[in-house]
């Protein structure tokens, strides 16, 4: 449900600054879809399919608050031009991405879609420190 919400955030937030559209409200729309929204709802369906047992409901409710407080710490961050907030915001999304890690590692679903959930995980890592190094090129 939260993935979806930001994806309609996103859709808002640029038909909204579509008349004045900057660098930054592309990327913010762009980030609150694709990251805040397409990865986490791929993420919560990989999670529900792929673990061999449910987490406990801490364990999910960690993950899910670590995910979208790490994203709203990246956004208010980088729109801000607060770097410390942007490497906050980092932090909580790597500590949630192991906790999703954790629940798949001994998947028991279809292994195209183990991989795929697996390349996620790892397209979301890596462009974690990518979006750090960028965020202090830009000056934010």
């Amino acid at each position: 449900m939260i993935g979806t919400l930001c994806v309609v955030a996103g859709g808002m937030v640029a038909a909204v600054t579509a008349p004045v559209a900057s660098e930054e409200s592309s990327w913010a729309a762009a980030y609150l879809v694709l990251v805040g929204g397409v990865a986490q709802i791929a993420l919560g369906v990989g999670s529900a399919t792929l673990a061999p047992r449910t987490s406990s409901s801490r364990t999910r409710l960690a993950a899910v608050a670590l995910w979208n407080l790490g994203n709203a710490a990246v956004l208010a961050g980088v729109l801000a031009g607060r770097t410390a907030l942007v490497d906050a915001g980092a932090v909580g999304l790597v500590v949630a991405l192991l906790l999703m890690s954790r629940s798949v590692r001994h998947s028991i679903g279809p292994r195209l879609l183990t991989i795929g959930y697996w390349t996620l995980l790892v397209l979301l890592a890596v462009s974690i420190p990518t979006g750090l190094v960028l965020t202090r090129v830009r000056g934010g």
